[in-house]
């Protein structure tokens, strides 16, 4: 499942995340959702959450 839609992605879900540094590279961070911070319903990037491990990025696949 993508990240792009809110509707996709719960506190506590499995998720692959980009984050700012690593957007150039492609490199994808695994993590579980602790908030989400994007308000709107969608984003074309990306929904962006913080993982439990404190990592802020944009949600690029939902397991």
């Amino acid at each position: 499942m993508t990240g792009t839609k809110r509707s996709n992605i719960k506190i506590g879900s499995a998720v692959l995340v980009v984050q700012k540094q690593d957007q150039r590279t492609g490199k994808l961070t695994e993590g579980i959702v602790k908030r989400i911070l994007t308000n709107s319903a969608e984003h074309h990037h990306g929904i962006k959450v913080m993982l439990e491990s404190g990592i802020v990025g944009r949600v690029k696949e939902v397991k």
